[in-house]
């Protein structure tokens, strides 16, 4: 029998006693130990003394905002964030995830999303170094060799357009803001960069997908960047 001690750890910042208790069972029925924490400090708190593997933090906390709790970790932690959002307005999306979020879930969330979600941030709190080699569903990339392979047959893929390839891979399942890819590959955050973006964006398209019109391994954010869909066989 698996003990507590050997399950991962997801610490709920959340105030609200009902969204706590919802998650709390259904997070232990998959087999995850469940911290609690209703307000900010007390979230910092358990963070640092009880280093969960996840943390799935609310915006909307008593004592102060998540966005500034999200700050205040960030100075000191890389735990993965999930930021739960009653808040539909991408800007906010936004502004969670360029100080430090690595995805968001939109209350009310769905359950089986939300578990996805988790899986993946979990798997990169487990991450001890970056593998030469990568894969995702039926992408593969050798970062040493510049090769990229495609269900198992190479394709030519620009400076550019391997650059991105290579910045979702790293970062397979997480939401990307717009900001956040120019800044990575051009150095540049700028909005004059967004139509440029989703040109190499079209194109790269047209060489991973199977339907570059119905993309169905890298996934448009509305409004908010895009984000390199991982399997559950995968995460």
């Amino acid at each position: 029998m698996e003990t507590n001690r050997n399950k991962q750890k997801i610490l709920i910042i959340d105030d609200e006693p009902q969204i706590r208790r919802l998650l709390k069972i259904t997070l232990e029925a998959n087999q995850f130990k469940v911290l609690e924490a209703e307000n900010s400090q007390a979230g910092l708190l358990e963070v640092s003394m009880n280093q969960p593997d996840v943390v799935l933090l609310d915006l909307g906390l008593p004592d102060q905002d998540g966005l500034a709790t999200l700050r205040q970790l960030r100075q000191w932690s890389s735990v993965p964030v999930i930021v739960l959002t009653v808040q539909s307005d991408p800007g906010v999306k936004i502004e969670a995830l360029d100080h430090g979020a690595d995805d968001y879930v939109t209350k009310p969330f769905n359950t089986g999303e939300l578990l996805a979600r988790i899986r993946v941030a979990v798997r990169h709190s487990l991450k001890t170094g970056e593998s030469p080699v990568l894969a995702t569903g039926p992408l593969w990339i050798d970062l040493n060799a510049r090769i990229v392979k495609v269900k198992g047959e190479e394709v030519k893929l620009t400076a550019t357009e391997y650059t991105l390839l290579a910045l979702f891979m790293r970062n397979s399942g997480k939401v990307l803001t717009h900001s956040h890819i120019c800044r990575e590959v051009w150095g540049n955050p700028y909005a004059d960069n967004a139509q440029v973006l989703r040109v190499h964006i079209a194109q790269l398209r047209k060489k991973i997908e199977q339907n570059p019109s119905i993309p169905a391994i890298l996934i448009t954010e509305p409004a908010v960047g895009y984000r390199l869909r991982v399997d559950d066989r995968d995460a």
